[in-house]
Formats: C-alpha cells, sequence, structure tokens
C-alpha cells in the first residue's frame, strides 16, 4: 500500500511537471507584400495574459503552455493575425501581416501598443513609425522624423524651424543618433531646418529620454535610435513626391525572391535652381544683392541577404551632403558639410532562446570653409571620424528572465580646426591645424526580471573607458527600472540611469552649426557624467486612452564652456579656453495618447497626443557669470504641443499641430553708456552694460499647423495630394531680437531700441506622393 501511495505520487508530480511545462514559439514577423521584417509587432497571447514583441530584426520569442492557447499577431496599420497553437516541442512560425487595404472595410485585429507601453519596464520612451510622422504637417511639406520627436514632452526644439532637439535639460551635443547602429554626428540639413533623415527610408524610430537601456552609452542626455528599411523582397517598386523645395524618389527590388533585396533612396533640394534664374534675370540691375547657391541631396541604400532560417546579412548605407556657394567678381566663399556612414549587421538564431548580432560600421561628419579674395585663398576642414565593432547576445531562458550582453569598441579620429592660407604670388603660405586619436570601450550586461505577475525588475550594468593622449578614463554606469502593475489599468514605474560622455560639441553659439567641433577627453578635459532618476504613474483609459505623468531629476557634472572671449579657430591650444561647471534639470512630463478608435462616429477615427512640460534647466561655472548658476539657453518653463488626427473616409483626412513654448532665455544688455572717444573729431559711442548671462526671455513661441490629405487609388499603385500649412495663423514667432542705435543730427547715439526678427509667417505647401 505505501508503495503504491509513493508510486502515485510519483506520477502526480510528473504529471504537474508536465503540466507546467512550457516551449518556446519562436520566428519573424514579415510584412507580406515586401517582405520586410516588422519591428516592434506585437505578439500575445490574452487567455495566459503573456505577450512580447519583435525585436530590431523582426524576430520574436514567446513561451507557451501545453495546452491549446490563441497566440494574436498584430502590428498597427496591418491586419492582425490569430492563429491556435498546442505546443509539444518548441516550434518556428514564421509570420506575414497584410497592410489595411483603405478601399475596403475590414474586420481588423489591432495591435494595442498603449497597453505594450502600460506593461513595458521601459519608461522615458517614445516610438514613432515613418507611416506616423508622414501625417504629422511639415514645414515646406518636408516629412521630418525630429520634428515629430520634438512634439513629445521632455523635448524641445532649438528654435522657429530648426530640427535640434534639447532633452530634459541636456545640451546639443548630449544626444546620441543612430542610423542602423552607425552614429550619426550633425542629424541636419539647411543649418537645422530639416534632419537627415529620409522618412521614405526610415521604418522605426525609438526616443530614449531616460531609463536607458545598458547597451547604450557615450551621451548623457536622449538616445535616437533610427532604422532603415530593408527593401521590397517580393517585387519590383518605386515610391516617392514632389515638392515645393525638394524632391524624392526610392527604388526598392528583390535580388532573390524572398531571401535577397535592395533599396536605395534620394533626395534632392533644388532651391538653388530658382535662386540661380533670380541672379541671372536681374544681373544687370543697379544695386542687385546677388543670392548665394544653396542646395542638399542625401542618399540611403541597404542589402539584406537571408542566408538560411538561422542567418540574416545587412549592409546600409548613408551620403549627405549640404552646399552653400557665392560667388561675385574675385571674391568666393564655399561652405559644405556632411555626414556618411556605413554598418554591415550579421544576425545568427543558435537556438529558440539564444539570439546574436555582431555590427561594423564606419561613420564620419566634415565640413569644409573655402574663401577666396583677390589672390589669397583661406581653406579651413574640421571633423570626425569613427571606426566601430559591437557583439550582443540576447538568451531568453524563460518567460521570466531575458538576458543581454555585449562589447563595444569604437577608434576616434579627430581633425580640429586644420587652416591653409596661401597666395598667388606665394608671400602667403600658411598652415596649421591638429589630428587627435582616441580608443572608446564598453561591456554590458542587462536582465529583465519578472518576479511576479504584477512586478518587472529591469537592471543592468555598463562600463566605458577612452583613452587619449595618454590619458585613460573609465566609469560604471548603473542603469535600474521597474514597473509595478497595480491592476490591469495602472502601472507605476521608476528608473536610474548614469552615463558618462568622452565626445564634447566644441560651440560659440546656442545652435549645432555645421563650423562646431567635435573634440576628445584628455589629460586637461575630463568626460561628461550624468545621473538621472524618474518615476511615473500610467494608466489606461477605456482601450484607447493613454495616461503618462513622469517627474525627473538629473545631475550634470563636467560641463564643457568657453570662457568669455574665446579663440576657437587657428588655436593650437583649444583645451585652455574651456571651462567646467556642473548642472541641473528637473520637470514634469504629462501626456495623453489615442492610437485608435472604436464605434461609427466622426470623431471614432480621431487619434493623436497632448503634452505638456514643465521644467527647469540650471547651470553653474566658477569661470561665467560671476559664478553664479544660470539658465541654458534652451531652459523653457512651459512646453505644449497638442496632435490630433482625423480620418474623415478613406479620402480624406486632417492633421492639425498646435505648439506653445515659453520664450528662449538670452543674455541682453541691462543699461547703455555713451562713451567720448579720446581721439580727436571722432564721435562718441555707445556701449552696452551686461550684467547675469542669459537674464532675459524672448517672447513666448507658439504656431499651428494643418495638414490635409487627399489618397487616390489609381489601378497602377498608390498616390495621393498632402497640402501643409504652416503656421496657419503666421504668428511672427522671435528667432532672434538686434538693438536699432538711433543718431541724431550730430552723429551722437540718443536712443536705442530693440527689434524682433522672425523667419516664417504662414507657408502653404503642395507635394504630391506616388508608390507603384
Amino acid at each position: 500500500m505505501f508503495r503504491k501511495l509513493i508510486l502515485f505520487s510519483f506520477f502526480l508530480g510528473l504529471f504537474g511537471v508536465l503540466q507546467a511545462q512550457k516551449f518556446s514559439l519562436t520566428g519573424y514577423v514579415r510584412d507580406k507584400e515586401s517582405g520586410e521584417l516588422m519591428i516592434g509587432a506585437t505578439i500575445s497571447a490574452p487567455e495566459i495574459k503573456v505577450g512580447t514583441y519583435t525585436n530590431e530584426y523582426g524576430y520574436y520569442s514567446l513561451f507557451l503552455p501545453t495546452d491549446s492557447v490563441t497566440v494574436r499577431f498584430s502590428y498597427t496599420g496591418y491586419q492582425g493575425l490569430e492563429k491556435r497553437f498546442k505546443l509539444t516541442r518548441n516550434e518556428t512560425f514564421e509570420v506575414t501581416l497584410s497592410p489595411l487595404d483603405r478601399t475596403l472595410d475590414e474586420v481588423v485585429i489591432e495591435a494595442n501598443s498603449l497597453e505594450d507601453k502600460l506593461n513595458s519596464t521601459q519608461m522615458s520612451m517614445d516610438q514613432i513609425s515613418a507611416m506616423e510622422a508622414k501625417k504629422i504637417p511639415a514645414l515646406f511639406g518636408e516629412v521630418d522624423i525630429i520634428k515629430t520627436l520634438q512634439l513629445k514632452p521632455g523635448v524641445k526644439n532649438g528654435g522657429e524651424g530648426t530640427s535640434g532637439i534639447y532633452v530634459r535639460g541636456g545640451g546639443p551635443d548630449q544626444n546620441l543618433f543612430l542610423l542602423d547602429e552607425a552614429p550619426i554626428y550633425n542629424p541636419s540639413h539647411l543649418f537645422g531646418l530639416f534632419s537627415t533623415f529620409n522618412g521614405d527610408a526610415v521604418t522605426d524610430v525609438k526616443l530614449f529620454k531616460g531609463g536607458f537601456p545598458a547597451e547604450y552609452g557615450g551621451k548623457l542626455s536622449s538616445v535616437i535610435d533610427v532604422r532603415m528599411k530593408e527593401g521590397n523582397r517580393k517585387k519590383f517598386s518605386v515610391a516617392g513626391g514632389l515638392g515645393l523645395i525638394s524632391s524624392r524618389l526610392l527604388v526598392e527590388t528583390p535580388i532573390i525572391k524572398d531571401k535577397a533585396s535592395i533599396f536605395v533612396a534620394a533626395r534632392r533640394t533644388y532651391v538653388d535652381v530658382i535662386t540661380r534664374q533670380i541672379n541671372y534675370f536681374q544681373r544687370d540691375k543697379p544695386n542687385f544683392n546677388k543670392i548665394p547657391d544653396y542646395y542638399f541631396y542625401d542618399l540611403n541604400g541597404k542589402f539584406s541577404l537571408q542566408l538560411g532560417p538561422k542567418d540574416q546579412v545587412f549592409v546600409s548605407g548613408y551620403y549627405g551632403n549640404d552646399i552653400f556657394k557665392f560667388a561675385d567678381g574675385d571674391f568666393t566663399f564655399n561652405l559644405n558639410w556632411g555626414n556618411n556612414a556605413v554598418s554591415s549587421q550579421w544576425t545568427h538564431i543558435f537556438n529558440p532562446k539564444l539570439f546574436l548580432k555582431t555590427v561594423a560600421s564606419t561613420s564620419g561628419y566634415s565640413y569644409e570653409f573655402d574663401n577666396r579674395f583677390g589672390q589669397f585663398d583661406f581653406n579651413l576642414t574640421s571633423g570626425i571620424r569613427d571606426y566601430a565593432g559591437k557583439t550582443e547576445l540576447a538568451w531568453l531562458p524563460s518567460e521570466r528572465h531575458t538576458f543581454k550582453a555585449g562589447i563595444q569598441y569604437t577608434y576616434h579620429k579627430f581633425t580640429v580646426g586644420r587652416f591653409n592660407a596661401s597666395s598667388d604670388d606665394g608671400t602667403v603660405n600658411f598652415k596649421s591645424g591638429q589630428e587627435y586619436f582616441a580608443n572608446e570601450m564598453g561591456a554590458y550586461v542587462n536582465e529583465e526580471f519578472k518576479v511576479s505577475p504584477r512586478l518587472t525588475l529591469n537592471g543592468g550594468l555598463r562600463w566605458s573607458a577612452f583613452e587619449s593622449k595618454g590619458k585613460f578614463y573609465q566609469g560604471i554606469e548603473p542603469r535600474a527600472s521597474m514597473n509595478y502593475s497595480a491592476s490591469a489599468k495602472v502601472s507605476f514605474k521608476a528608473a536610474y540611469t548614469r552615463m558618462f560622455q568622452y565626445v564634447h560639441l566644441v560651440s560659440n553659439s546656442g545652435a549645432s552649426l555645421p563650423t562646431d567641433i567635435w573634440y576628445p577627453s584628455n589629460p586637461n578635459v575630463k568626460p561628461q557624467r550624468s545621473d538621472q532618476v524618474a518615476g511615473g504613474v500610467s494608466v489606461l483609459l477605456g482601450k484607447n486612452f493613454l495616461l503618462t505623468e513622469e517627474v525627473y531629476y538629473k545631475w550634470l557634472d563636467q560641463q564643457v564652456d568657453f570662457r568669455d572671449g574665446a579663440q576657437i579657430f587657428f588655436n593650437p591650444e583649444l583645451d585652455k579656453e574651456f571651462v567646467f561647471g556642473k548642472g541641473w534639470g528637473y520637470g514634469n512630463e504629462i501626456y495623453i495618447e489615442k492610437k485608435r478608435g472604436e464605434g461609427d462616429g466622426l470623431l471614432s477615427k480621431l487619434t493623436g497626443w497632448v503634452g505638456y512640460t514643465l521644467s527647469w534647466s540650471f547651470r553653474e561655472f566658477p569661470d561665467i557669470n560671476y559664478g553664479e548658476r544660470f539658465y541654458p539657453r534652451y531652459d523653457r518653463r512651459h512646453d505644449v504641443s497638442i496632435v490630433a488626427i482625423q480620418e474623415f473616409s478613406k479620402r480624406w483626412s486632417v492633421t492639425g499641430t498646435w505648439v506653445y513654448g515659453t520664450g528662449q532665455a538670452i543674455s541682453l544688455p541691462a543699461a547703455w553708456y555713451l562713451q567720448s572717444s579720446p581721439i580727436p573729431g571722432v564721435d562718441p559711442s555707445i556701449v552696452p552694460v551686461y550684467t547675469e548671462r542669459n537674464g532675459f526671455r524672448m517672447p513666448p513661441n507658439h504656431r499651428m499647423d494643418l495638414g490635409v490629405v487627399y489618397a487616390m487609388f489609381p489601378k497602377w499603385g498608390e498616390s495621393d495630394l498632402t497640402l501643409s500649412i504652416y503656421n496657419v495663423y503666421s504668428r511672427r514667432n522671435p528667432f532672434f531680437i538686434y538693438f536699432d542705435i538711433a543718431e541724431n543730427d550730430l552723429g551722437i547715439p540718443e536712443s536705442v531700441k530693440a527689434k524682433q526678427v522672425s523667419l516664417f509667417p504662414i507657408i502653404p505647401s503642395l507635394t504630391w506622393n506616388f508608390k507603384f
């Protein structure tokens, strides 16, 4: 009897183990029409309340019990798929999803990305697709993903129309821009009005403002991870657009159907064509001021190859240039600047639980200024070139644990202020400039641990190091975050992050200009450091609204600035012009978004978001502002953004945005005084008196933009007309302020009046987009 009881208990325990046993369901999710991998697609089993999403290479892994379970595959803008599985072993299931056909009424299984954000441990992160960015009205009709990010809370723009960003009190050089894992150092065209990222070539963008995963390092304030599309693996395809100042063309084609593809995207402005004609017809008029030539162009390309069920290879590239030219008689002025990047990526699946990616890349930024006056020629160049490698392993031992570990290495080459001056007769022949070399290293480990159905923890540790001119710096960068689900509708999150930055932007302006210089840490320039804590609550309101509130506090050490009167160019001892200090940033971000609609009412298809940021930023340098703390230029107390996208029918949709921001902090004279000249016959001059740095505020900035899209359904493919109206009520927002000094009849200054310069009034633009 006792033996039977033991045998019964053994089989009961074995039955319990079998019941608890789980197997993995893995595979790739692809677009059915193009065969492209889909980043961030949702895979869920609602019956057992588990789910995941595809990684940056379209791969997923989901653990399921041996019971029969329905799995849902979905992605915003695509018709979803449901399939029932009863696993007895680890299985692979390749998924293809079809884009929604706007001409048909279909039953749609929608991805609820709001629930994904609610349950994720990752906080302070926003993700947008190229499809979403193209719906936002844009300046001159030029779709700009970075300007879309500026509409998110915690992200400030650098001024009217610019694509620069300032995140949670950080400077313009403290943002890491990655394009298919390769860094982009100056992500702007047209002196900052447009970003370098062509919307046609991009498929996904992630913005991290805090709680950074351990794989990211090197910058203090944000990471903007941009992923390019692969190219159509099914059929030849052409897409593009014709706008007022630029045109775009994208060509993609399979090389080996369903296995290999390539795409090339090109974009160019043609303002120079118009200005040349104006110059030609006005050339004989007296006092005519010739208009300079300006244009930019960029090229994106990517090759993808599936070697087998476990291996994929990608090679992507970017090349972009801005050209500014002016020639008048014996005077010429040329300024060229641009980025280039190439990255190769290999992914390998060892087994359903172990995923490897390896990346090798090179990227660079440079500018060249060339000026000729008479017989004298001046040339100035500067730039940075990187060669980098990275390997990462992702291990999923169970549905409760996810591990990542990786190593990174970057070799930097800096060219700082290479200057040549010469004359035709040989009397002038001068050269100067420096080259610096540096090695940057990193290693990291990260684990996400689902402690219970309510509590998930994410912890990481990153080691970073930098060597230049014989000086070696290193640091430990801990990362930690948590998500506690108080209910199915409410979650609480918290995060802590430490970051080091070893490469600095040398700039004497408040904006990122082409002539800015990247400079390494060395024996005299220590790396910058930041520590950030953040906490927040997310509430799912019904099925369609997510309300998020986050508070943060950031400490910044070893901030770099120039001493007053610094000599930047032609200076072989640039280190001596730096001053070092500290900074703070803190604030509260409130965000409510609606991703989808239900029902048949007019507002059922209204989507968008509302964001509000209340924030403070400070800097303190012993050698600036008498050692007193001051507001940096990009400190803004209030920021509001409203985005609404309304689809009225399958043909008509309207988008509207409204933004408001407190005026930028600027330095203006507190008083003026009249100073007599000691030289007889020379009139007295008026002298400004400055007190504190950035002690004044520009007027507030606000603007409304509208966009109207009319979709056409030709037999040969897709087409639409997009009307964008920038600055609908023609608000004259301040760009900069100058002073007009009035003189009396004797030539003596007697009054000073401040005047505001604004860039853009109302600007309508029309773009025709097509795809076939």
